[in-house]
């Protein structure tokens, strides 16, 4: 007797019809033809084994949750008990931008939010070998005026606002959500968070502008690490609301679960203890986003120098750096802006630098850089640039770049301005942030001058003795004295000068 095959559901269909169309992947294009080889092969063995170890199955549904600061993406999968468990953590190759939403075309912003992929939002076509499209921008992105599309994860180490996986990793992700699929399932959720949503994150971050919007976020996070069930997401007004049907449905106060508001009473509670106990709020700036650090050189295994720096309790890295090491990048974007790394400087209330003066100096404040760079626009553009400088070296420098970079703003437009008004190219700048009258920290580090500054003043140039002015106003050279706090362990701060 012949076996009758069942009859495909007809969404399985559809989501198998749309392998066959290209989405372009941060506007890659396409490769054109049908469906290649890379977009059918097989999860591997060893991914294989993993969920069978977890009580999976191939055709499980799936939940990806993608964290920036961490450069991480896991795929969750639902066991056979109804909950997800973490399947597997790859490490992201690349993503640009800020910590931050991405709020309008062409910003280079990565998105941060929840997102909806369904089978044709799949890319086998992609130029970056495969893809899926984020489904940027949602509902609540749409209600908060934000534009943009085709944000993706892709392969190749490559990003203008997307997330950039290895080619291998991408496979193995694209495999992953096919066969959930063709499972049934009709689609999956894509979480995208600035960083892990841990008390100690949310207490570092608490005075970034973009604080309230992640509380927001950490909402649904909190659902989901409580229950370990995907949650209903919906929007009142220009917020997300998480939970069940009701919050699926848009209300505005959707019932808790015990089990999450027991979670975020925890959270709340501890980190209200960690401020108490003086932990310094921060912002964490990027030249152009990041990548995961074992993309990066690693140091020499064999040298005992290094082995003995290697903590002993270091918690085992969800994958082998050595694995990934050896993968093939392909082109890798802004490999400069990764190799200037991440500079985190602290901040006060209203998320503004923090300014450390030296003991022995006056404080720069609007008035003194004023009268210091004369009046009238090109003293103004001067005024901005003194809320900027740092230690020069005895050759005439570039004015730094110490304020916190802006993601709303746009860099090139400042840029452009700096350009016309001092006749020099600053670099990839950001807008300048208020960091005038700023008060002296409590245990001010005292600061020695390495030589004889020079300020650009209006197309010329002036040199700012070393010493420190005994009048009673602040000058050019006084302004020199400050530096941006950029990394804060303990209670001990630590002063460096930014890169270009």
């Amino acid at each position: 007797m012949a076996v009758r095959r069942p009859a495909l559901r007809p969404y399985v269909i559809a989501g198998l019809a749309a392998l066959t169309i290209s989405l372009g992947a941060c506007q890659d294009g396409s490769t054109g033809g049908g469906v290649p080889l890379r977009a059918l092969a097989p999860v591997p063995q060893k991914t294989l084994a993993l969920m069978a170890q977890k009580g999976m199955s191939q055709n499980d549904p799936i939940l990806i949750r993608a964290y920036k600061k961490e450069a991480e993406m896991e795929v969750w999968k639902r066991t056979s008990s109804g909950q997800y468990a973490l399947l597997k953590t790859f490490p992201i190759c690349r993503w640009s931008g800020q910590l931050g939403p991405k709020t309008k075309q062409g910003d280079r912003q990565a998105p941060e939010g929840f997102y909806t992929v369904t089978p044709g939002q799949m890319n086998p076509n992609s130029s970056y070998y495969l893809s899926f499209d984020t489904g940027y921008p949602n509902a609540y992105d749409r209600a908060n005026g934000r534009t943009g599309n085709y944000i993706m994860v892709h392969g190749t180490c490559s990003s203008a606002g997307c997330f950039a996986m290895t080619d291998e990793s991408m496979g193995e992700i694209y495999a992953l959500a096919r066969d959930s699929f063709a499972g049934g399932q009709r689609a999956f959720q894509f979480q995208s968070y600035p960083f892990r949503m841990t008390a100690a994150n949310v207490a570092k971050f608490r005075n970034d502008p973009n604080a309230p919007f992640w509380k927001n976020l950490k909402e649904g996070s909190d659902y989901f690490e409580a229950l370990r069930e995907e949650p209903k997401v919906g929007l009142c007004g220009t917020r997300y609301v998480f939970g069940g049907a009701d919050a699926a449905a848009g209300a505005c106060n959707p019932r808790v679960d015990p089990q999450v508001a027991e979670k975020r009473d925890r959270d709340n509670r501890e980190v209200a203890e960690l401020i108490a106990k003086g932990t310094p709020a921060t912002r964490v700036v990027y030249e152009d986003g990041s990548q995961n650090p074992v993309f990066r050189p690693q140091p020499p295994a064999s040298t005992t120098a290094f082995a003995n720096l290697i903590p002993k309790d270091e918690p085992e890295q969800p994958y082998d750096p050595k694995e990934y090491a050896r993968r093939h990048l392909g082109e890798v974007s802004r490999p400069e802006s990764i190799a200037a790394d991440a500079r985190e400087i602290e901040v006060d209330a209203k998320g503004r630098p923090v300014m450390l003066a030296a003991a022995d100096a006056p404080i720069p404040t609007k008035a003194a850089a004023k009268a210091a760079a004369g009046q009238g626009k090109k003293g103004a553009a001067v005024q901005t640039l003194m809320a900027k400088v740092e230690p020069a070296e005895p050759a005439v420098a570039k004015p730094a770049r110490v304020m916190v970079a802006d993601a709303d703003g746009d860099p090139a437009a400042f840029k452009k301005a700096l350009t016309h008004v001092l006749g020099t190219n600053p670099g990839p700048a950001t807008p300048a942030t208020d960091a005038a009258t700023i008060p002296a920290a409590a245990h001010a580090v005292k600061l020695t001058p390495k030589a004889p500054a020079k300020v650009a003043h209006a197309g010329q140039v002036h040199a700012a003795t070393a010493s420190t002015p005994k009048a009673k106003g602040a000058t050019v050279a006084d302004a020199k004295a400050a530096k941006p706090v950029v990394k804060t362990t303990g209670s001990v701060t630590k002063t460096t000068s930014t890169k270009e």
